[in-house]
């Protein structure tokens, strides 16, 4: 009766020790609220959204779509981010496993000898005298030990703490692969800038050039005037200097090209080489226009927000597997083999030998390490919540900004072109003016530069309007699929 109260008491004890433990586990997560996203952009109007559709298709330039092709294939980040795959869909594998019995194969030869003023030396001594065994179970002094089978373990998962575990890699892979999607959309609105970029320094180098031979043009006449007593020193220097600074601004056009060629090689992932590209689709027309659609629907399309949500889903699944730590765990170990210390008679119904043992383990003292490791976590999905949330808004306010900067800039477009025609015109004037002694060689070279720069700005102009059309395809989450 004593033995009974002694153990129902320290039964007591240690469940009372496990209980007073988890009751700090019970508490909810406090997690940050959800601000949710508006029915539009800013008094946009609602409309299907495009950005699903195939990049292929968006970009229809056959040169551009061949350098994106040897892009996605010979990309270093992108290889980079398949192996970021790789390595989290092992980790997935991994934790799937832990469910599941380790089952090992083993095989053990030995020899041993016990002391003879020992329990086991007294007991085998003792043994080998009696009448109930036989002479080949006779064991010898010197005791050899041949044993070969099967090992198993297994952790019981009674709380569901392997199961999270396995959740919370599952969406880390799936995150690494939202990740290599952005990585995709990236790349491929880089290069899209970059050649897009290029095609404006054509543009501009076909214009200096055309500058500089009027710029000669005019400079050799104006000498002729300086010898025929009809102009002087300064307005040939005048002529001559507004023809260097032309020439200056087309080696910095020059040099600029040259780097932009490189990068694209670099996001190619090679060396130096000619990039081809179709120089008079420039100001003929833009990329396919998509529209905005509804707020919501970046959580479809941009991988960025997919692969924060997983990584919160993740971070909660860690929360809960730092809680099942402080419960018990339940194992089972076995094994089932062929033992005997004389191998003549290992293989034989004999000699097979088995164990099972169940054991549970509690935490009960020195939890500082569990509650660090689950305040971490905590810590950890609360910062989830937060880049999620940053992800979404992020997210709304590209988008909001590309379709805003995209109105702007037709009207832009219009204002720039209008204002080329006008000093175009006024070129020719001042020239027949000029011609005529009714303007100076400085009303000349003024309209000269305006009409130079209003020409580069037009350029300028479209090249921001391609970035724009393509900046709206990436923030929407375009360009991977």
């Amino acid at each position: 009766m004593r033995k009974l109260t002694h153990i129902l008491t320290l039964g007591l004890f240690v469940g009372g020790l496990f209980f007073s433990g988890c009751k700090s586990l019970k508490a909810p997560e406090q997690l940050p609220t959800f601000t949710p996203t508006p029915d539009s952009f800013s008094g946009t109007a609602h409309s299907s959204n495009a950005a699903d559709i195939q990049w292929k298709s968006y970009f229809s330039d056959p040169n551009l779509v061949s350098l994106i092709d040897t892009a996605l294939a010979n990309n270093f980040d992108i290889r980079i981010a398949l192996q970021r795959i790789e390595t989290n869909k092992a980790q997935a594998e991994r934790a799937k496993g832990l469910t599941l019995p380790f089952v090992t194969g083993a095989g053990n030869i030995g020899q041993r000898r016990f002391g003879k003023y020992t329990m086991d030396g007294i007991g085998n001594y003792d043994t080998n005298f009696s009448n109930n065994i036989s002479e080949n179970q006779r064991i010898p002094e010197y005791l050899p030990d041949f044993n070969v089978g099967l090992q198993s373990s297994w952790e019981i998962d009674i709380w569901g703490k392997l199961r999270a575990r396995k959740e919370a890699a599952l969406a880390r892979f799936l995150a690494s692969v939202e990740g290599r999607n952005f990585v995709i959309t990236n790349l491929i609105s880089d290069i899209a800038s970059l050649y897009y970029e290029l095609m404006a320094l054509d543009r501009e180098l076909d214009l200096l050039k055309e500058t500089i031979t009027l710029q000669e043009n005019e400079l050799n006449i104006i000498k002729i005037q300086k010898d025929a007593g009809r102009s002087n020193e300064l307005a040939v220097k005048q002529f001559e200097a507004q023809l260097l600074s032309t020439q200056g601004l087309e080696a910095e056009i020059l040099q600029r090209v040259r780097e932009a060629e490189n990068r694209i090689n670099f996001l190619l992932g090679r060396y130096p080489s000619p990039i081809i590209r179709s120089r008079n689709l420039f100001m003929t027309g833009l990329p396919n226009q998509i529209k905005a659609g509804v707020p919501a629907d970046l959580l479809k399309n941009r991988p960025d927000v997919k692969q924060a949500e997983l990584e919160l889903a993740a971070a909660k699944a860690e929360v809960f597997i730092s809680k099942a730590a402080f419960y018990p765990s339940l194992n089972i170990t076995g094994a089932l083999g062929l033992q005997s210390f004389n191998p003549q008679f290992l293989i034989s119904p004999q000699s097979i030998a088995y164990n099972i043992i169940g054991g549970l383990a509690v935490p009960l003292f020195n939890k500082t390490a569990l509650k660090a490791e689950l305040k971490m976590a905590r810590a950890a999905q609360v910062e989830a919540v937060y880049n999620y949330q940053r992800s979404i808004l992020n997210g709304y306010f590209e988008v909001y900004n590309q379709l805003v900067l995209i109105n702007n800039l037709e009207k832009i477009y219009d204002f720039k072109r209008a204002e080329v025609d006008v000093l175009n015109t006024s070129i020719q004037t001042a020239s027949d003016l000029f011609s005529t002694g009714r303007a100076s060689y400085l009303e000349v070279i003024f309209n000269r530069k305006s009409a130079l720069q209003s020409r580069i700005d037009l350029i300028d102009v479209r090249k921001r309007q391609y970035f724009a059309v393509i900046g709206i395809y990436r923030s929407l989450g375009g360009g991977w699929k």
